[in-house]
């Protein structure tokens, strides 16, 4: 299960960053997950209810946004939707394809508490 390895490098970046900034809490974080990033959605919330234990993200509010995937054909230069990452191209059924979009792992924000 590589999730766990995710949600903990999640954790760690995100805790760095609030120590940097001088913050002892996280109180939210905005994660986006692409649709084709390999991440299996269910795993990660099992590790990401594991993970965040006596940490700082353990009380913050989690947001995650799936891009959905998009290619490009290389053989005819159309622009599709993709559900998966071996998915032929509706146009010519061709697999030389660029990502586009949904591929995407990565921590797009935290909110931290205001110092007082």
């Amino acid at each position: 299960m590589h999730e766990l390895s995710i949600v903990m490098g999640i954790v760690d970046l995100a805790t760095n960053q609030a120590l940097l900034n001088g913050a002892n809490s996280i109180e939210e974080i905005e994660l986006e997950i692409g649709c084709l990033s390999g991440v299996e959605m269910d795993s990660f919330e099992f590790a990401w209810k594991q993970g965040i234990r006596n940490s700082m993200l353990e009380n913050s509010i989690r947001h995650i946004h799936r891009p959905e995937g998009k290619a490009l054909c290389g053989d005819c230069n159309t622009v599709f939707h993709m559900q998966q990452l071996f998915d032929a191209c509706p146009n010519c059924n061709g697999h030389l394809l660029s990502i586009i979009r949904g591929k995407e792992l990565k921590v797009k924000s935290l909110v931290l508490p205001e110092s007082t």
